[in-house]
């Protein structure tokens, strides 16, 4: 479609008229502003259009006075609105894949899964969800490493989640040095939309870094670190000599992912099952809510110069015509 980007400039329409009708007539006077047309105007003012080179010359005027009009009126042609990719958090998702990950404390579909196994499951979904978020993957156990930058490639996110095994990044847990590899990844990128969600189930018993000194960092640039705490609070365990009682999440350190979610102003959730799991995803999606208005823009197409070069042609005729009465 067209479109005018300043349409109120079609109330100069009338001037040449006002001018004529208002000014008082041109003294002999030279004027300091030279009209090369300002006598033929007072002729067809004052004159009867009688032959057809006058009246040729006042169509002109009048066509090149639209087309100038026209022109500064910035006649535009609107494209189809194209949607834009909508645009979300920046967000890491941090996975403990240490050795105490494979105790299997969680039900899912029936069968009885391990702790990685019910958090891939969930998680994935999660993944699904956050259409238009930037998501990279750290997966963490004696060490820390980058299993994915932070991309909208979804579904390959989700397939080296999926991918992950248990022991690859050794057994025991770097709580620390996770945060700390999340920070690197996150603190170039734009404030406000800097999201860690920390899942584990024991203890910082590794690397360098301690994970209040990591959080601490972390709240610096204004990364927000959700921490999750998974694993049962009670795992019966059937023997020859009968069944036997036990807590599998005795080395889970929840007061240190209290502190590091309350230093970065996320919060902690506890999952016990899988239902737990679940409905600590769908809060984090409120509290991190996905952009879902959809975004267009319009591609614009200036379209003044066809006036103006059809007003430059009309001026070219109106001088060719004068030259000929001159000559």
């Amino acid at each position: 479609m067209i479109s005018f980007a300043w349409p109120w400039i079609s109330l100069f329409l009338p001037l040449p008229w006002l001018f004529r009708r208002w000014m008082p007539p041109m003294s002999a006077t030279p004027s300091a502003l030279f009209i090369p047309w300002a006598q033929e105007l007072e002729e067809m003012g004052s004159r009867p259009l009688d032959t057809p080179a006058r009246q040729g010359r006042f169509w002109l005027m009048l066509f090149l006075w639209l087309a100038l009009i026209s022109a500064s009126m910035r006649p535009q042609w609107m494209g189809e609105a194209v949607p834009l990719p909508n645009v979300g958090r920046d967000l890491m998702l941090a996975v403990d894949i240490s050795g105490s990950m494979e105790t299997e404390d969680f039900v899912l579909n029936r069968r009885t899964v391990d702790r990685l196994t019910a958090a891939k499951s969930v998680a994935s979904e999660f993944i699904d969800r956050r259409k238009g978020d930037h998501i990279g993957l750290i997966l963490f156990g004696t060490h820390a490493y980058l299993q994915s930058p932070l991309s909208f490639d979804l579904p390959t996110i989700k397939q080296l989640l999926n991918d992950t095994v248990i022991g690859a990044a050794g057994t025991d847990t770097a709580i620390g040095e996770a945060i700390g590899l999340g920070i690197r990844h996150l603190r170039d990128r734009p404030e406000k939309d800097r999201v860690l969600i920390l899942m584990t189930d024991g203890a910082n018993t590794a690397g360098n870094v301690s994970p209040l000194e990591a959080a601490e960092m972390a709240a610096k640039y204004g990364i927000r670190i959700y921490t999750i705490g998974i694993g049962a609070d009670e795992l019966i365990i059937r023997s020859f000599f009968g069944d036997r009682k036990l807590n599998p999440s005795s080395d889970l350190d929840e007061e240190t992912l209290e502190a590091i979610a309350e230093q970065t102003q996320g919060r902690y959730f506890r999952a016990r099952d899988i239902e737990e799991m679940q409905q600590i995803y769908q809060l984090l999606d409120e509290l991190e809510p996905v952009e879902q208005e959809a975004q267009h823009f319009r591609p614009v197409t200036e379209l003044y110069i066809w006036p103006l070069g059809f007003a430059l042609l009309m001026s070219m005729l109106i001088f060719w015509s004068e030259r000929r009465e001159w000559i």
